[in-house]
């Protein structure tokens, strides 16, 4: 079992928002997870990553990979923040 830190796709149609989680790898898109680090929401303006930083580095540490698109978003927010 592998464990991902992906997006899951929450909000009607037309108007996403996004929670990032901890899943295992052969999970559906919008199935279980094992927890919720945080949210993403594209529609502000600017759009908003939550994340619980210390989760996520937790996660990381025990071997969950992001995806590209958590990556992304990660490395993105870091850039801005710092």
């Amino acid at each position: 079992m592998a464990v991902r830190i992906r997006l899951a796709r929450y909000g009607s149609k037309k108007s996403p928002y996004y929670r990032v989680i901890a899943a295992n790898s052969e999970a559906r898109r919008d199935g279980r997870f094992l927890e919720q680090l945080g949210s993403y929401d594209p529609l502000q303006k600017p759009a908003v990553l939550k994340l619980e930083q210390a989760r996520y580095d937790y996660w990381l540490s025990v071997g969950a990979l992001p995806s590209d698109t958590v990556a992304a978003l990660v490395r993105q927010a870091k850039r801005a923040g710092a």
